[in-house]
């Protein structure tokens, strides 16, 4: 069996190549990185090759640059919205059998503070989450023309390759630091955000889970477990044996956009996905414990 990834290169690629080789599948990575196999995902001549040549029986779409910034726009509908119609159109043309896996964000729905639902409605929050709803629109559109593709919306996750861009390892790395005998400050925004924790190895195994049901649906892979970031960050500093009060420093100048980002898991958990690492084991994890 053969599998392609597109953005191989982040930590949901990592641990979905390792996931598919113990099942000794094939795996070709594609990333931008020199390490991989470069394919624009935006040049449908070059998908439309790989995925023609390849006849895999899954593509994983997982290529984006996480990130809701508005200056990278254009390179994430390029990424994430343009890179899903160049997949199956190609599928369509050259590879019909094929699984397809297209990944979407809890950011992209209406959120109203309650956990979210994958029949919420989606809502344009933010330049990132245009580009998702774009993608799960031809997502849907090609699955009612006989493409077999699959949709799963992520909820906050982590690992220890995360960049410190993300607030997840910003902290953890800095409490590391900090346990080692730093005196530095940690500036951080609101503390009593609330969201999702979970270790993005369990949210890969979600994803193979769900391509291998035999009914096509949505579905957030994600743990339904929220907790604040003031949580997150008692926890590492009591790892460490430090008061979190002696060192973080709260700068109202960061702002969120939410103040609860928590999904309904019911769905995936009715066809047998659940968790192995909690908060605690992600923090002892994050900080090489």
């Amino acid at each position: 069996m053969k599998a392609i990834i597109f953005g191989a290169n982040g930590q949901d690629g990592f641990y979905l190549t390792q996931l598919l080789q113990n099942k000794n599948i094939e795996v070709v990575a594609v990333s931008r990185n020199k390490n991989f196999l470069q394919v624009d995902i935006a040049n449908f001549t070059e998908v439309s090759k790989l995925i023609n040549s390849t006849q895999a029986d899954y593509i994983f779409h997982l290529a984006a640059n996480s990130t809701t910034r508005h200056d990278v726009l254009f390179e994430n509908h390029q990424t994430i919205a343009t890179g899903t119609l160049n997949i199956l159109e190609a599928v369509k043309q050259f590879s019909i059998h094929t699984k397809v896996f297209i990944s979407g964000s809890g950011l992209q729905f209406v959120n109203s503070g309650e956990p979210i639902k994958e029949t919420d409605l989606f809502a344009a929050n933010d330049a990132y989450s245009i580009s998702r709803i774009q993608s799960v629109y031809a997502a849907r559109y090609f699955r009612s023309i006989g493409v077999k593709t699959y949709v799963g919306y992520f909820f906050n996750h982590d690992s220890p390759l995360r960049s410190e861009r993300h607030v997840t390892k910003k902290i953890s790395e800095a409490v590391k630091r900090i346990g080692a005998g730093s005196n530095e400050k940690l500036e951080i925004g609101d503390l009593s955000v609330v969201k999702e924790w979970s270790f993005a190895g369990d949210i890969v195994e979600g994803i193979w889970l769900l391509v291998n049901q035999d009914e096509i649906f949505e579905v957030n892979i994600s743990s339904g477990e929220g907790h604040s970031i003031k949580e997150w960050v008692e926890e590492c500093f009591k790892i460490v044996g430090k008061n979190y009060k002696d060192y973080v420093v709260e700068n109202g100048n960061f702002k969120s956009s939410y103040k609860k980002l928590v999904s309904d898991n019911t769905l995936i958990k009715s066809i047998g996905y659940k968790t192995n690492i909690n908060l605690q084991a992600l923090a002892l994890m994050m900080l090489d414990k």
